[in-house]
């Protein structure tokens, strides 16, 4: 048994010199990894070897016909015509941000569109009335995609709908993650099935620390919705533990359809065995002009050698001048991040932060009150939503731009999930979602610096320790 210990001990001192000197982690993730193997030298060895495996070498998204869309050409092009100072945009208010949307063009690809309209939805019943009207009027094809889609009254009204359209014959897609999704039953989307739908699971048994946390549905190509509600009956409120659920979501029209689609396709096609999607024109049709909203789909995940929605987060909060709005359920920012938000503050930018009074996961919640005191001491105001759950991943500026998705202000979020972001360059987006975050202030308690400072000593003791390993929870 000593020699095994030895062995062990050996192999933790390896290890952590392989994280220190090879891995080129943050300082946050490197320290908490390595408080893992010092406190948990046998555990900690086995946890390290099942969640951080790296993808960043790995091409995970593979679609063969992507160029026939003419998705490159176009990049291309946008990212030569801003170089020059040649591109046409529709608006002074987007073309303020070309160096934003130069930023996501270069590193993510994401094209950016002029002509689209976004329909914004703050609770779930109204998010998931409108989806299921949607997909009643679908004639081609629906594609579902959700991080969690549960068995229950939501869930099963769904699989209803989708069923109910596959009969009709029109083309039924569902992915789910395996993790979130876990606890489904085997004979759930048999009906579907049987009737022509085709069914996926991202990830199935393994990876367990990498998950697909999008979300995303479109409709014969021409509608889309991207934001954070998932399928299940607490996100309509109906969970006692959590109460009132409150997200933020978008339903779109416009060329960024086009997008959403292609994101799905390439998920789709990394989780099919069997059933991968080809190109054929039906999936992107020509779309009239919608609207003259900017905006532009941003994906990230672990395949991926930048940060990009965190990326996007930090350019924006950069350019803010007179606010910066922020609503998340989860606030770990990095360095990058934080800094900006706090030099933000102390710049005289009106910043405020929106986070749950409730959590749903303890580690996470202790953390996140930990830097809230951060950006307190900096000057920002911290607000705390008592009317249920706060669940939206929404950052708005200036009445200019705005960003919704799925990405949380974590490092899950920023490294280790598949996520996508809408950013949006519009300011009558931006002021509806300024107005929503407004209208939740009432049913929120401001925490002020004062007050933060008077929590008990073992509060901050378990701020401290989520805030140290909270880079690998």
């Amino acid at each position: 048994m000593s020699i095994l210990l030895s062995i062990l001990f050996f192999v933790n001192i390896i290890l952590a010199v392989v994280i220190i000197f090879f891995e080129r982690q943050s300082p946050s993730t490197t320290w908490a990894w390595l408080m893992v193997l010092v406190f948990l030298p046998v555990v900690g060895f086995i946890l390290y070897l099942i969640f951080n495996q790296n993808f960043t070498r790995k091409k995970m998204f593979y679609w063969a016909d992507k160029e026939k869309i003419g998705i490159k050409e176009r990049t291309e092009e946008q990212i030569k015509t801003i170089k020059d100072g040649t591109f046409s945009f529709k608006s002074e208010n987007s073309a303020a941000y070309k160096d934003s949307i130069f930023m996501h063009l270069v590193n993510d690809g994401a094209l950016f569109t002029q002509d689209n309209n976004v329909t914004i939805y703050t609770d779930g019943r109204e998010k998931f009335d409108a989806l299921l009207a949607d997909i009643k009027e679908a004639t081609d094809h629906i594609h579902i995609q959700y991080y969690i889609i549960h068995e229950d009254g939501l869930g099963k009204e769904l699989v209803a709908a989708l069923t109910e359209k596959a009969k009709q014959g029109v083309q039924v897609r569902v992915l789910y993650d395996y993790m979130g999704s876990r606890g489904i039953s085997s004979h759930f989307y048999k009906e579907l099935k049987q009737a022509g739908g085709l069914v996926e699971v991202f990830f199935p048994n393994f990876h367990l620390n990498y998950r697909n946390h999008r979300k995303l549905a479109i409709m014969d190509g021409k509608i889309g919705y991207v934001g954070g509600f998932n399928v299940g009956d607490e996100y309509l409120g109906l969970d006692k533990k959590f109460g009132y659920w409150r997200d933020t979501h978008l339903r779109t029209e416009g060329e960024v359809v086009h997008a959403l689609q292609t994101r799905f396709i390439l998920d789709w096609n990394q989780a099919s065995k069997h059933h991968d999607i080809a190109y054929e024109k039906h999936l992107f049709p020509s779309l009239p002009e919608a609207g003259n909203v900017g905006a532009q789909i941003v994906s990230s995940g672990p395949d991926t050698e930048w940060q990009q929605i965190k990326n996007g987060y930090v350019k924006m909060v950069n350019s803010a001048k007179k606010y910066i709005y922020l609503q998340t359920p989860y606030f770990i920012p990095d360095e990058s991040l934080l800094d900006a938000l706090k030099i933000a503050a102390m710049s005289g930018v009106d910043v405020r932060v929106m986070i749950p009074d409730k959590p749903d996961h303890m580690f996470v919640y202790w953390a996140t009150l930990s830097h809230a005191g951060d950006l307190l001491k900096a000057g920002a105001k911290i607000y705390v939503y008592e009317n249920g759950f706060i669940h939206a991943k929404t950052l708005v500026v200036d009445d200019t731009t705005a960003s919704v998705g799925t990405a949380n202000i974590d490092p899950r979020s920023f490294k280790l999930n598949f996520e996508v972001n809408a950013f949006l360059y519009d300011e009558k987006t931006a002021e509806e979602l300024r107005d929503a975050f407004e209208k939740d202030t009432p049913l929120a308690r401001e925490i002020t610096w004062e007050e933060y400072k008077k929590r008990p000593k073992i509060i901050q003791l378990k701020e401290s320790v989520s805030r140290l390993i909270s880079p690998v929870l």
